[in-house]
């Protein structure tokens, strides 16, 4: 562990950027905070760099002042070492900052200018798209069309040139796709393409158009109009699995299928808790801070897949899915959940 805490200490010592400030949302398929906060790899082929430039052997960002590693802290001066070293495993990797709230650009700004400065990219979620999260937990979002697309506007002129990778809005269209009433699909797929176009003109952008999970909509021909009619072809490619559990090897397979239903496009997976895979206990909540979890694979470009493009944590290990299983408010942070989904983890 002296190597991870090495990086954390690098990382406590680096820029500070963004707010830091916590958004206590969620869906009831993934958690999003506000702003806020490894790369191993070990395997063979590597995923292309991003347009900015960043070496493709290096880690994306790795903000300072995270739960996780201000919970490392506490934990080594109180002497919980052992604690401190496993929370270490959550504070030396990069996580996505989710954007939910209503002026992007200084947050978007400062995190990218802060990433360029390590010569990393940044990883960033864009997360206001109307009616979102369908009028549950994370509900919330712009109050029109027109306040939605200058809020994209304001998030692309946050990211200059710098280098990010960008998921769009996650939920948004397999939401619709499930048949959200509160949602008109034509309206929805419009500002999800306008997004995607808006942030693609920034040279140092990755953009990739969420598409849910392989436990949602289980067959992916449900989602390859609504996909295309979102701006997916015009997009980078799409993300999978954002704060759910599903295996590497099922979101992978899933993914060729929709990728080959889109001739071809490619993927990001998010990998941060999906260790154990999903809980298979009874019950209809399944996603909701399952016990017995743990990290996934850690974040890296180096996919080994030719398809996937990077592996991300996108959700934010630690935070709390809701108030269920005895968690905190959705997107609080909850340290004894983030302890065991760190001692869980296989490397």
């Amino acid at each position: 562990m002296p190597l991870v805490r090495a990086l954390v200490a690098a990382a406590v010592l680096a820029t500070v950027c963004g707010t830091g400030a916590a958004c206590a949302t969620a869906a009831g398929h993934r958690t999003a905070g506000q702003t806020g906060t490894g790369d191993g790899t070990g395997h063979d082929a590597a995923g292309p760099t991003g347009r900015g430039g960043a070496p493709d052997d290096e880690p994306f960002f790795v903000a300072p002042g995270s739960h996780a590693a201000r919970q490392a802290t506490t934990w080594r001066a109180a002497g919980r070492t052992a604690d401190a070293h496993l929370m270490d495993r959550i504070a030396a990797r990069p996580q996505a900052e989710w954007l939910t709230g209503p002026h992007p650009e200084a947050a978007v700004r400062d995190r990218t200018t802060a990433a360029a400065r390590h010569r990393r990219p940044a990883v960033l979620v864009a997360y206001y798209i109307p009616q979102r999260d369908c009028g549950a937990h994370s509900a919330g979002g712009a109050p029109s069309a027109a306040a939605y697309r200058a809020w994209i506007d304001a998030f692309a002129a946050g990211l200059g040139d710098r280098d990010a990778y960008v998921v769009v809005e996650p939920d948004a269209v397999p939401h619709t796709v499930a048949g959200c009433a509160q949602v008109v699909p034509a309206e929805r797929y419009a500002l999800l393409a306008y997004a995607v176009d808006r942030l693609g003109r920034q040279s140092g952008t990755r953009v990739y158009l969420d598409a849910g999970n392989p436990g949602w909509i289980p067959d992916p021909a449900r989602l390859v109009g609504p996909l295309r009619s979102s701006g997916v072809t015009r997009a980078d490619g799409v993300a999978l699995n954002v704060s759910n559990f599903h295996t590497d090897r099922t979101t992978s397979s899933y993914g060729r299928r929709l990728s080959g239903l889109l001739g071809g496009t490619r993927l990001v997976i998010d990998t941060s808790r999906n260790g154990n895979g999903p809980h298979l206990g009874p019950g209809t909540d399944l996603w909701c801070n399952p016990p017995g979890r743990a990290l996934g694979r850690p974040p890296t470009r180096r996919t080994g897949d030719p398809l996937i493009d990077a592996y991300l944590w996108i959700k934010r290990p630690g935070e709390s899915d809701g108030t269920c299983r005895g968690g905190p408010a959705a997107g609080r942070w909850w340290p004894s959940y983030a302890l065991d989904l760190a001692a869980n983890a296989h490397d």
